[in-house]
Order: C-alpha cells, then sequence, then structure tokens
C-alpha cells in the first residue's frame, strides 16, 4: 500500500461517539428538527445488507467497538455491554461509568479496552477478564471526554474532550509518576453549577461516589500532557495513523494522531517516540460544518460532517477531493472494513459505498438515531454493526450479494441459521388443509437439505390427503448404502401448530420469519421441532464432510404430529425394509425444566383424548316453553356424568385406574433430589420448599390425570335454549405399567355404567379420538450415557466445573416414541434442545441461539461415538 493506513481498523467507527448538537450529553433530543423525509438513493441495484440480529437494551448505546470474538457496547446508563459475536449472548455488564459511554476503543491486540465517558473519566479495562486497570482522569474541568484511542508502540491512551483539549497519558511511567489522592478525582470536585451554594450560603449534599476505584488505580494527567484549545469546538473523533516507510507529512513520519472537531477542520498530530507528546502539523479544512466522525480507507479520510455531508480528503496530497451531501441528517458515524465504507445518521439510515465512493446501498438500520458503529470480518463475510437511540445493537450481513450466494465463505453455523430460516418460511401447519402445498414445499426442502449434505432421501407418502414423511440416511464412511455397523433413527416432525399473523397478534415479530433478537431466534417452529431437526441433520452432515461418520444415520421426519402422527405407524410399517434395522433412537422434542440447566428427558405419559356426547331425540327446544323437571336435558345429563369422573379432591373415580402406577425407585430419588437443588431457588421456584416441588413434579410426570377441555352444546348461543345435545372434550393422561387398551376399556364402561343409573332417554355416545402409549427410558442404558458425557462435554466448555445434566420426565405425550421402539427393538432417548421459557405453541415462540449451536455439537458427538458402545 502506497499511502497510509489505518492503525486499528476495527474502531474505525465514530472514534469517539459525539452527540449531535441536538442532543444532550445523555443521549436524549433536545427539539430536535423536523425530518425531512426518507433519504433518496440513486437509480442503482442496492444490495440491502441482511440483519443478522438485534439485540435490545435500556438505554441508548452510543459506542461500539468490536474483537474477533466479542461485540463491546458503551451505553447511555454508563454500562459497557459485552456480546458474543457468534451467539450474541450477553457475556458481561459493567457499570463502568456515572455518565454516558461516549467512546470504546480496542487496542490492536485486542488485550486492553478503553473506555470515556460524560464523567471526565477515561477507564482501561482487561477486555478478556473485563477487571479494571486504571482510570485516567484530569486535573482540568475537562467535561465529556468524546474520544480515545491508543498507540501500543507508545504504550499512550490520547483523548479528546468537550473543553476543547486535547490530553495523553502515557501507562509506561505510570509507576514512577506519584499517586494522586482521592479529593483530586471528578467525583470528589465541586462543580460550579451544581455545587454553588444556594440561599443561607448551603449546598445541595451530594450521593456518595458508586464507581470511584481504589488510589492503586487513579492515574492522573501531568499538566505539561494537555494541549489547551486543541480546536475551537468540542475535540468530538480522533483516529491514529502510520506513515508507510518514507512517507512524511509537514516533515514528520511514523504514527500520527489525527483529530476532528467542532470547529469543522481535522488536525494532524505527530507523536514524540520519547515523550508521547503531539505537535500540531497540518490542519485539513472542512468549512463550516462540524467534522463528527472520521474514518480511513488506504490513503483516503473520510469525515461526516454536520448537515448530512461527508469529505473525503488525499493525504498523500493533503486535497480535499470530494465534498457530497449524502444524508438529511448529521453524518454520526464512518466505518470502513477492507474496501467498504460506511456512513450512518441522525436519520436512523446507513449507506454502504465503494472504495471510489460509489454508492451500493441505504437501508433503515435504526427507528432513531444511529449514534455508533464498527465493522469487522467474520468467516468471509462482512459484519456492520450498529447501536442507536432506539436502545438497541443491530447486526448486519453487509458482503456483496456474490459472496452471500457463496456457501464456501459461510460457516456450517452460518448454513445452519441461513437454512432455519428459510425451514422456518413455510407454514407448515398441519391441522389447516389451505396449508397442505406449504407443508409439502417444506417437506421438499428438507429432502433436497439432506441431499445436500450427503444423505440419500425421499419422501414417503402417508394417509391420503396427508403431509408426506422424509426419510434420509447419512451412510457410515461417507458411503450412500447401508453400512455393517450400527444404526440411530432420529425422529423428529416439520409441521407446526398455526400462528396468527395479524398485526394485533401476540407476536412482537413475524411468526413465520426467523428474526434473532437477544440472543433468542424467533419464529413458528423454530424450537418445535425445526430447530432441533436441523440442528441433527447438520451433525451428520459435517461428519460425514470430515470423513467421521462409522455408523448410519437415518432421518424419520414426519409432518403430522401437531395432529395427532396420523398415518405415521402405517407409513413406517408399509417402508420398514426401506428403513432398515435400527439399533438407537434418538428424540430432541421437549424442554429443559428452567432456563439453566440442560437436562434429558427419559419419560413421556400417554394420552387417551375422548370424546363424550350426550343427545336428545328431540329439536333444540325454548327453556320458557318446554323446560321442565320431567323433561332430562342432555347438558345436565353431561354435566352430572363428568362430575362422577373425579372426587371433590380431584381422584380420579375411575375403578382401578391408579393402582398401576409404579413405586419411585432409589436412583429416581436421586434424580429428583438433584432436580430439587438445581431449582429451588430459582425464582420460578422459590415460593416452594423441596418436598413441595417433588411433589409438584411427580404428579405431573409419574402420576396419571384426568382432564376436561370443553364442553360444547347445539343450537344458538343464547340464554333461552335447551340444546338437543350436549358434548366434552376429555383426556387422561396415563403412565408406564398402565395398559392403554385397559384404561381405554376402563373409562368407557364406567361412563356407560354410571350414565345407565340415571335412568335417562337421552343417548350416550363416546369416541376416542386418539391415543398415545407411555414411554420409559432406561436413563442407565449407552444412548443416556453417551449423551450425559457429550452434554457435559458440550455446555462444560469454558467452564471451571463441568454441567452435569438433569434426569427429567415429561407430562406430555408423544406419540411415536414407544411405537418406535417396539417396531424397531431399539431403545430410544431423548434430548431436550430448548429452555422452559421457549414459548413452545404459543406467541413468541423462540429458541435461544446458543442453544441450536450446542445442540448440533451434541448430536456430532453422540452421532460419532454411540455407535461405538
Amino acid at each position: 500500500m502506497s499511502g497510509l493506513q489505518a492503525f486499528s481498523p476495527n474502531n474505525g467507527s465514530r472514534a469517539g461517539t459525539p452527540l449531535p448538537r441536538f442532543l444532550d450529553s445523555y443521549g436524549f433530543p433536545i427539539n430536535p428538527p423536523a425530518r425531512k423525509g426518507k433519504e433518496g438513493g440513486g437509480a442503482i441495484e442496492e444490495e440491502i445488507p441482511t440483519l443478522l440480529h438485534r439485540v435490545k437494551h435500556n438505554g441508548s448505546i452510543l459506542s461500539l467497538c468490536v474483537s474477533d470474538t466479542l461485540i463491546y457496547a458503551g451505553s447511555q446508563s454508563g454500562e459497557i455491554l459485552v456480546w458474543s459475536i457468534e451467539t450474541f449472548q450477553l457475556v458481561k455488564s459493567i457499570q463502568a461509568h456515572q455518565g454516558s459511554v461516549l467512546c470504546l476503543y480496542l487496542s490492536d491486540d485486542g488485550s486492553v479496552l478503553f473506555s470515556s465517558a460524560g464523567d471526565a473519566i477515561i477507564n482501561v479495562w482487561n477486555a478478556k477478564t473485563f477487571e479494571n486497570l486504571y482510570s485516567i482522569y484530569s486535573t482540568f474541568d475537562v467535561g465529556d471526554v468524546f474520544c480515545v484511542v491508543y498507540s501500543s508502540a507508545l504504550q499512550t491512551a490520547y483523548f479528546g474532550a468537550q473543553n476543547t483539549s486535547i490530553q495523553w497519558y502515557d501507562l509506561k511511567v505510570k509507576d514512577s509518576r506519584p499517586r494522586p489522592t482521592l479529593t483530586s478525582h471528578p467525583s470528589y470536585r465541586n462543580h460550579r453549577f451544581f455545587d454553588s451554594k444556594g440561599p443561607g450560603g448551603r449546598t445541595t449534599p451530594r450521593p456518595a461516589s458508586k464507581i470511584v476505584p481504589p488510589s492503586s488505580r487513579l492515574l492522573e494527567v501531568a499538566p505539561e500532557n494537555i494541549v489547551q484549545y486543541a480546536h475551537y469546538g468540542y475535540v468530538y473523533c480522533m483516529l491514529l495513523i502510520t506513515l508507510p516507510s518514507g512517507s512524511e507529512v509537514g516533515g514528520v513520519g511514523g504514527e500520527m494522531l489525527l483529530s476532528g472537531g467542532g470547529d469543522g477542520v481535522v488536525k494532524l498530530w505527530a507523536l514524540d517516540p520519547v515523550t508521547s507528546a503531539i505537535k500540531d502539523v497540518k490542519t485539513l479544512g472542512a468549512g463550516d460544518s462540524g467534522v463528527l466522525s472520521m474514518a480511513i480507507n488506504d490513503t483516503m479520510l473520510y469525515c461526516g460532517l454536520t448537515d448530512g455531508e461527508i469529505c473525503i480528503w488525499d493525504l498523500d496530497t493533503m486535497q480535499l477531493i470530494r465534498s457530497l451531501k449524502t444524508h438529511c441528517e448529521d453524518v454520526l458515524t464512518m466505518s470502513v472494513m477492507g474496501n467498504c465504507i460506511f456512513s450512518g445518521s441522525a436519520s436512523g439510515y446507513s449507506r454502504k459505498w465503494n472504495q471510489r465512493f460509489e454508492h451500493m446501498s441505504r437501508w433503515q438500520s435504526h427507528s432513531g438515531l444511529i449514534l455508533a458503529s464498527a465493522a469487522t470480518k467474520r468467516h468471509g463475510r462482512l459484519i456492520y454493526i450498529t447501536g442507536g437511540n432506539d436502545d438497541c445493537v443491530a447486526i448486519w450481513d453487509a458482503s456483496a450479494l456474490e459472496q452471500l450466494e457463496s456457501q464456501i465463505l459461510k460457516s456450517q453455523n452460518d448454513q445452519l441459521l441461513s437454512s432455519l430460516s428459510k425451514l422456518v418460511s413455510f407454514r407448515t401447519v398441519s391441522s389447516d388443509p389451505s396449508y397442505a402445498e406449504d407443508c409439502r414445499r417444506g417437506a421438499t426442502y428438507l429432502k433436497q437439505l439432506f441431499k445436500r449434505y450427503g444423505a440419500t432421501a425421499t419422501l414417503l407418502p402417508s394417509e391420503e390427503g396427508r403431509n408426506p414423511i422424509v426419510h434420509a440416511r447419512f451412510g457410515g464412511c461417507g458411503t450412500k448404502s447401508r453400512s455393517k455397523g450400527k444404526t440411530i433413527l432420529f425422529y423428529g416432525h416439520y409441521d407446526v401448530i398455526s400462528a396468527s399473523e395479524s398485526a394485533k397478534a401476540g407476536w412482537q415479530t413475524r411468526p413465520f420469519e426467523l428474526t434473532g433478537m437477544n440472543g433468542y431466534l424467533y419464529g413458528r417452529g423454530v424450537s418445535d421441532n425445526k430447530g432441533p431437526c436441523l440442528a441433527a441433520l447438520f451433525a451428520a452432515g459435517e461428519l460425514v464432510q470430515e470423513q467421521e461418520l462409522d455408523a448410519d444415520i437415518t432421518f424419520l421426519i414426519e409432518g403430522e404430529e401437531e395432529t395427532g402422527s396420523r398415518g405415521f405407524v402405517d407409513a413406517v410399517r408399509r417402508n420398514k425394509e426401506l428403513i432398515g434395522d435400527v439399533d438407537w433412537i434418538l428424540l430432541a422434542n421437549s424442554y429443559w425444566l428452567n432456563d439453566d440447566v440442560p437436562c434429558l428427558t427419559y419419560g413421556l405419559r400417554g394420552v387417551i383424548h375422548a370424546t363424550v356426547v350426550v343427545e336428545s331425540d328431540k329439536p333444540d327446544l325454548h327453556s320458557g316453553v318446554e323446560g321442565s323437571r320431567l323433561n332430562r336435558e342432555p347438558t345436565i345429563d353431561l354435566v352430572n356424568l363428568l362430575a362422577k369422573l373425579t372426587s371433590p379432591d380431584g381422584k380420579v373415580l375411575i375403578p382401578g385406574f391408579s393402582e398401576p402406577v409404579r413405586p419411585i425407585t432409589p436412583a429416581e430419588e436421586e434424580m429428583y433430589t438433584a432436580i430439587t437443588n438445581a431449582i429451588v431457588n430459582k425464582p420460578d421456584w422459590s415460593h416452594l420448599t423441596a418436598a413441595q416441588i417433588k411433589d409438584h413434579l411427580m404428579s405431573k410426570w409419574r402420576f396419571p390425570s384426568l382432564t376436561i377441555h370443553k364442553v360444547s352444546v347445539s343450537g344458538p348461543s343464547n340464554a333461552t335454549i335447551i340444546p338437543r345435545a350436549a358434548s366434552a372434550s376429555i383426556s387422561l393422561r396415563i403412565v408406564p405399567d398402565q395398559e392403554l387398551s385397559v384404561i381405554k376399556d376402563r373409562l368407557v364402561s364406567y361412563l356407560r355404567s354410571e350414565y345407565s343409573s340415571f335412568n335417562s332417554h337421552n343417548k350416550l355416545n363416546i369416541t376416542i379420538d386418539h391415543e398415545a402409549e407411555p414411554w420409559l427410558g432406561d436413563p442407565e442404558n449407552d444412548a443416556f450415557r453417551t449423551l450425559e458425557e457429550a452434554v457435559m462435554d458440550v455446555w462444560s466448555e469454558g467452564n471451571e466445573e463441568r454441567v452435569r445434566p438433569l434426569y427429567i420426565r415429561e407430562g406430555g405425550s408423544i406419540p411415536t416414541a414407544r411405537f418406535l421402539e417396539k417396531e424397531f427393538g431399539a431403545p430410544a432417548a431423548h434430548l431436550p434442545c430448548g429452555q422452559a421459557s421457549d414459548q413452545a405453541h404459543l406467541d413468541d415462540e423462540r429458541l435461544r441461539l446458543v442453544n441450536l449451536y450446542k445442540s448440533k455439537a451434541i448430536f456430532k458427538r453422540v452421532f460419532r461415538e454411540l455407535p461405538k458402545k
């Protein structure tokens, strides 16, 4: 490169996040000017970046910087927030300052983070452990510190302030300087306005400071390390550049400091290699507009100005190349990465430019002002990050279109997310025939996805008019034919329940559009069960690509699970030869007990759904005309019959209903003890004792129950009608050792026996609408032990202690679990992927992104290790 070089391109965002003229020091608007409408764009085909994720906070985001693994954000409330750039999980929240965090700067080696704020303090942090190393301040009242940069070569921090000064601190000499006293710290000084004496000569009592480090960490700027009136206006932004060998500006080479101010000029400062002092060597005039942000690319300096202008300077010749009116409002952020330049304005719009500063795209990044930005590259993709006064950070994939379409440039996790987004977009609602085409398209997409990753795949027809089953097989050692080793069958489903897309619905996102927010993925089916299915698919596909799959992995992904798996049993039996022998069965269709500890599910209750109807041979009648004690009303008969099902204390009165329930074993007692120890103090459980938690869980998991779901009547819905018919939907949840056929017969015979005692002329009709056997796995078998080891390895990464999963049972039912075990003579095991708060079947269904990634990693280990057992 022949020209100047940016010192730290990851910090080329607003290197000191200035506040626009109509904002106060905390980021709140003060009579903002009227909007001028949406920003116009040129008549070009724009490549709008893709929103990858959005994380919310409770205050404006005023500053940003990014490392290889973390996103750092400074907030209006004085916090530094740290998110993982891979999973968007909040890693750390630090109450760093007593004023708004106006600038963040990461050292070029990524080890040290600098923050400056409205409290006149510059804090120095360990960027990995988040330990506060030093607190730097000036003896002068500098006001807000808008910007800070750090020279690793000189070990010196430079910062620009509201009082128009530029100051610096050389960390090499910190130990030789005298230690300041706490009384010199800005938190202990009298403020000329707020601490002025009022009537009677008294001042308002000052609250105790909450963030004053010990004197051993305080560093006070020496008076000789201050250049007063560096600009005739606030010092809004700074950059460090390194001149190429042989290049000079004003007779000076090496490392230089650039500063931009409210006076409309950019100044170039030479840095003394011995004292770290600065010397003004060049001034670039930008006119009357204040310089709010700067970024550098090769030899070009891009300056974001007030009133929407961007000035471009060639630092080789020190000439102004172009001055453009690019935005409707102040250009508050500039960022550079590679050959792309990004600008963000107070209108909430971002723009992307190429190195010739040709406009490439324009999009609305925030609903308010864009106050901060940063750019980086990850897995070959260009990532642009913005923060605004709408209290959020937005992460964008700003790669060129040809890059986005290249699978080579995407990581496996990126491809997993892209595939899940596509699968969620299919409205695979099995209960509504109008979505039959979408269900078929979803199944076809899954089939194509399996083939893309090396599996053989086909669609198995279910009952006529029902959704097909996706059958796929990954062959061991990369073969498409069956290997001689053991086979794992993974069962899941691609169908979902309905979700209202009305603007008045309870969703905060569009249910059939995958949306990333606060570390979670939102969308119908993302946790139940599309996300877990794709995690397993990608786990097997990655093993094939890495040539580490020694056994066969068979998939059966059905499309009717949410409607009782209708047609699944017959379809599996018809195609049993095609499916082949199975040694292990895996499911992933349930949830953790809470949001903290991973779980393994070893039991599910069975279910019997029935409809009970009482009907008269008469039509609907008028109660005023026909109502009498001699007229047996179907609704009254039904209510009296339903009352016979349970006692006042809730005991189910069906003869012999509860006798088969097996007693609890010592091993199971240990599992419940581990569960209660893990959740007894959690918010959702803290009102219960350990004994109460155990009783509560056992009543849902290992004991049967009866529920009346709804009662319906015939005729118009007014208060004068005697309905000719009344019906009730009931269900029995049954547990192991309760024979499904026996309980079903006892239910029917008991209801008929009790009804006969009514001597009613009305007719009783009972139908069994759906049934499923209970399932109880063996937590001691190789499948569960392999799952446990995989969960502990994956979820314990980066933790000092290994995270042992909780063994739980579920109160709900999955009809296929016991059927597959009996049909193939193979034991099943169940890995819940989602958390308790994932809203399955409800509005805002979600799955935590880290759960998706870790579930894939767990399946990958199990697919590799279990066949060896």
